[in-house]
């Protein structure tokens, strides 16, 4: 009897704890509401809710590994639990796995058969994995891939042709193709022959004798004049995005080009030298949230020779204010390279910026090309930093195996989609844990790995300390492995629900201490993030 109601007061317990770990939920307190739901599995393990609402919080957390693990438990507590498949499905589209997506949202469809919302969502999994078979099928074999950096002249773009409208060019063309045909039937075709090619001539220089570049009179918006990106440009063009206009696609292209050509030269791990008496400042995440990237700028200066900075990846995607964040990069490296420098992370990859909105800004705000063109230029930004020999800093984090050294990773090709395994892989996605050793990442891509691992990588590579980005913290940054490293994230209030302060490094030469400064979100225009996501995913948001 006493063990009977031991279990009735442990069910009873359980049940308690879980209404706590809902709140902290709705309050958008997911490492909270995740401890709490740990509880009530600790007491009750046999209840799929518990470990359906803890996969629900990890996802929120970006935890899709986890996620899956406590979906797929879900489901062997209670195979007819169709929150379980839900649960694991939207962890698996989270990570771009939609064909294991479609077998959870088929089996949610049939414990439900008559819920709309499951019909809903497996109708729009099931596009999205025809997209992708479609897309596989027309894909072009990475060899015989050409560059589409290659086929653009920048120069070429702006009132070309001329100033008049496609229309009217077109109308005038079937007017001088009706004449020839009319001079074909009165002269002969001899005679016709001749005026048609004097008409060809005449037509095609006046339709391409405009073709200066010149960029249209009423775009009034920043430019570029000549080669040479200058501050003015870059303050014209920061106030424009303020204002919510558009950069020309001339210009756009201008500064991408220039960046493409400028990352192509550096090694996959660069080393920055920082003088005494000088300072420089680690910047982390920022995810499209332009104006948050303003008042960094605003807070802590302009970059310049003077006042240099280092942003550690994942520009893009989540925040609708992508192309705003990554042009204004893009132009201040252009502008003065040694005043700011630009790592790679997870979501500059194809595969995020189609799921996560920075694909579809990009399309909505500049064109296709420039979808392409963006690809191919995640694909020349450097893996990793180091400043001063002393001061290591990636995107993600550490290794699967030991040993590994800086040369290690200067080796590295870069230049391609980011690997499922291997040292690219693990730099962009790992994380760290608070026990020693390696273990399963809880994003299901790299690993998480203890202080001992952080703490003999330093000692291998004789460095002193590791940044790192990459989690959302709630002050901003968190010190962790006896103060060996550093997380460091520059997205105040992520996704406009986190609460979660932003924070950056600035450290001071020779000593290279770190001091953290942290920072509020503020207000940018009503355009929620994920605004321009994948339209299957903003239905899970």
């Amino acid at each position: 009897m006493p063990s009977m109601d031991n279990e009735s007061s442990n069910v009873s317990q359980a049940e308690e704890i879980k209404v706590q770990a809902n709140e902290a939920f709705k309050a958008h307190k997911y490492g909270q509401a995740i401890d709490l739901y740990t509880q009530a599995i600790e007491l009750n393990s046999q209840n799929a809710v518990y470990w359906a609402n803890r996969a629900f919080a990890h996802t929120k957390l970006e935890e899709y590994g986890s996620a899956m693990q406590d979906a797929t438990k879900a489901i062997e507590v209670d195979p007819k639990y169709s929150k379980g498949y839900y649960r694991r499905g939207a962890a698996y589209l989270a990570m771009g796995k939609f064909k294991e997506a479609l077998k959870d949202f088929q089996q949610v469809k049939k414990i439900c058969p008559n819920d709309p919302d499951a019909t809903k969502k497996l109708k729009e999994c099931e596009k999205a994995v025809m997209k992708l078979k479609f897309e596989e099928a027309i894909s072009v074999p990475e060899s015989e891939r050409r560059f589409v950096a290659d086929s653009i002249d920048y120069h070429s773009i702006g009132t070309s042709p001329r100033s008049s409208s496609m229309p009217t060019q077109v109308g005038i063309a079937a007017v001088a193709v009706a004449f020839v045909a009319v001079l074909a039937m009165m002269l002969g075709a001899a005679a016709a022959t001749m005026v048609a090619a004097v008409v060809v001539v005449v037509l095609g220089t006046w339709w391409w004798g405009g073709s200066t570049g010149k960029v249209e009179p009423q775009y009034s918006g920043a430019k570029i004049e000549g080669d040479v990106v200058t501050l003015d440009f870059v303050k014209k063009m920061m106030d424009d995005f303020k204002n919510q206009k558009c950069l020309h696609k001339r210009y756009a292209f201008q500064t991408v080009l220039q960046m493409r050509k400028m990352l192509r030269s550096q090694p996959s791990l660069v080393d920055i030298n920082v003088p005494d008496g000088s300072h420089f400042t680690v910047c982390g995440d920022v995810h499209g949230q332009f104006y948050d990237l303003i008042n960094i700028f605003e807070l802590n200066g302009l970059p310049s020779e003077e006042n240099p900075y280092l942003f550690n990846g994942d520009f893009v995607d989540r925040g609708s204010f992508s192309v705003e964040v990554i042009l204004t990069l893009f132009a201040l490296k252009c502008m003065c390279p040694s005043a700011i420098y630009l790592a790679r992370g997870n979501h500059e990859s194809r595969s995020m910026n189609k799921i996560y909105g920075f694909e579809g800004e990009v399309r909505s705000k500049l064109s296709e090309k420039f979808v392409e063109l963006f690809a191919e230029v995640f694909c020349c930004l450097p893996l990793a930093h180091v400043i001063n020999q002393k001061v290591f800093v990636v995107h993600g984090g550490l290794f699967s195996v030991d040993g590994v050294k800086l040369s290690d990773i200067k080796a590295i090709d870069r230049f391609c989609e980011p690997p499922e395994e291997g040292l690219m892989c693990e730099l962009l996605w790992s994380d760290p844990q608070p026990f020693p050793g390696r273990g399963p990442s809880k994003r299901g891509v790299g690993l998480s790995f203890g202080a001992d691992v952080t703490r003999k990588f330093l000692q291998d590579n004789n460095l002193d300390l590791i940044v790192r980005s990459h989690e959302v913290k709630d002050e901003g940054y968190e010190i962790e492995h006896d103060g060996k490293l550093i997380t460091i994230f520059s997205a105040p209030n992520y996704c406009d629900q986190m609460g979660n302060k932003g924070a950056y490094i600035r450290f001071e030469a020779p000593d290279l201490k770190p001091n953290i400064v942290t920072f509020s979100a503020v207000p940018h225009p009503d355009v929620k993030p994920m605004a321009y996501a994948n339209n299957f995913l903003r239905m899970f948001q």
